[in-house]
């Protein structure tokens, strides 16, 4: 979500309206319309809200690549924009895989992105289009999503305590929590010797239906029967 939009071009408002008008299920038209509008606007009125779409589509079709190129792109035009700081810190560490290259480098990055999200957030104004109620939903949304960001991050670093501290942030602003934050959250509590705290974490994640249930549900069971053999 941009914050920043201003009344340009009639043009450039018509251009971005398209482009915004197109859902992800069409990917194909909305990528070319992106990519169509930040060459003939590369930095104006709504380039902004035009690379947080254009990220976000190639995320979801898992185009990570892209995902890479068009989020730094932003960044080094707009370094302050919430949504693309929180995303690609989040995406990176669950990308992760610790022998490709400058893979170190690449979990910095991502800290780095989420720590300066949250310096952000917690320094931003309030936009006179936007309500109380959301602007509260807008922070406490992109919140979530830097706290998991660096759940994750700690996580890959063996740092279990500040992973979970994290994410016990990011879980309570999520919706619909997040499966992967739960189960990371479990294994956190695994590797801290908190079993009871972890099998709670992994059946909050068996109740969420999807590719994770099952595993969750031996986690669960696994961690039940470490805390009881723990008394």
């Amino acid at each position: 979500m941009n914050l920043r939009q201003n009344l340009g071009d009639p043009k450039e408002m018509s251009a971005y309206q398209a482009f915004h008008k197109v859902t992800e299920q069409d990917a194909d038209k909305k990528i070319k319309l992106g990519n169509s509008f930040l060459a003939k606007y590369p930095s104006d009125h709504y380039s902004e809200a035009v690379y947080e779409e254009l990220t976000q589509t190639y995320y979801d079709n898992k185009d990570l690549a892209s995902f890479y190129t068009y989020s730094d792109k932003g960044l080094s035009l707009f370094p302050d924009d919430v949504h693309l700081l929180a995303l690609s810190g989040w995406v990176i560490p669950r990308a992760f895989t610790p022998d490709e290259p400058d893979a170190d480098k690449k979990l910095d990055k991502a800290e780095s992105e989420e720590r300066h999200a949250l310096d952000v957030i917690g320094k931003m104004e309030k936009p006179a289009t936007f309500t109380d109620e959301q602007f509260a939903q807008f922070k406490t949304g992109e919140s979530a999503v830097a706290h998991s960001g660096l759940g994750l991050v700690y996580f890959r670093r063996e740092r279990y305590d500040e992973s979970a501290k994290e994410l016990q942030m990011a879980i309570p602003g999520e919706a619909n929590p997040d499966p992967t934050d739960l189960f990371i959250l479990g294994g956190d509590f695994e590797n801290l010797s908190r079993f009871k705290e972890a099998a709670d974490a992994f059946n909050r994640c068996a109740q969420i239906a999807g590719g994770m249930q099952d595993r969750c549900k031996q986690y669960a069971s696994d961690a039940t029967k470490r805390a009881a053999a723990a008394k």
